[in-house]
């Protein structure tokens, strides 16, 4: 197994605040949705997870917002906030927390309209930051290619550069959400591949806009 553990963190700027207050939202969303709405959990998805087929009749669309702080088990949180908490301090140091809330919530929605529209007859209920947060790998990989990312490989901690690890993690995405395609899919759910990729995508043209506007050039690594 691999796992990102740390990172190289930039020095001044802006303190990551806002990323420490989204891991804060959806570690108390999800013992929410344990220990108060367990009982009624499928109803509580149907009300506040996305559904593409009732988003494009112009449904629930607030769903497009709720659903990026909604988790469907422990692993599937602890894999995002992992990424959040690695990845996401230095993008929010840079660009100011402002300009942080409206890129993550912007990367979250974009992922989701991008699985939308590659299932679109879809009854599942589709949930996670997953969109958000491949949004922030995205601005990452522009923003600091260069940059050492800390791995657990198994039981031996080793260093990689950015554009390895996240170049790597992309292309594990796209040959995923390539296979995925097709009509079972909209009735078996799984992973949202096209949301990940979506949000990636996103912070890209982000990232590119993020280190032309914000900072010098010797300031990423």
């Amino acid at each position: 197994m691999i796992f990102p553990i740390g990172d190289d963190n930039i020095q001044g700027g802006h303190k990551p605040m806002l990323t420490y207050t989204f891991l804060a939202m959806n570690i108390m969303v999800f013992l929410a949705e344990m220990f108060v709405f367990n009982a009624n959990i499928d109803q509580f998805f149907d009300d506040f997870a996305v559904v593409p087929a009732e988003i494009l009749r112009g449904e629930d669309m607030h769903t497009l917002l709720t659903s990026m702080f909604l988790h469907g088990g422990v692993m599937h949180l602890a894999g995002n906030m992992l990424f959040l908490w690695v990845f996401a301090d230095n993008i929010e140091a840079i660009i100011g927390p402002a300009k942080f809330l409206l890129f993550y919530l912007a990367g979250g929605i974009v992922g989701s309209l991008v699985h939308i529209a590659f299932n679109l007859g879809s009854v599942i209920p589709s949930l996670g930051a997953s969109g958000a947060i491949s949004a922030v790998l995205g601005a990452y990989l522009i923003m600091f290619p260069k940059s050492r990312i800390k791995v657990l490989f198994f039981i031996k901690i080793i260093y990689v550069s950015a554009l390895m690890f996240l170049g790597f993690w992309i292309l594990q995405q796209l040959f995923s959400g390539f296979a995925s395609i097709g009509p079972e899919t909209a009735q078996t759910g799984g992973t949202a591949w096209w949301a990940h990729i979506g949000g990636f995508a996103f912070g890209l043209v982000c990232g590119i806009y993020f280190r032309k506007s914000n900072f010098s050039y010797k300031t990423l690594v």
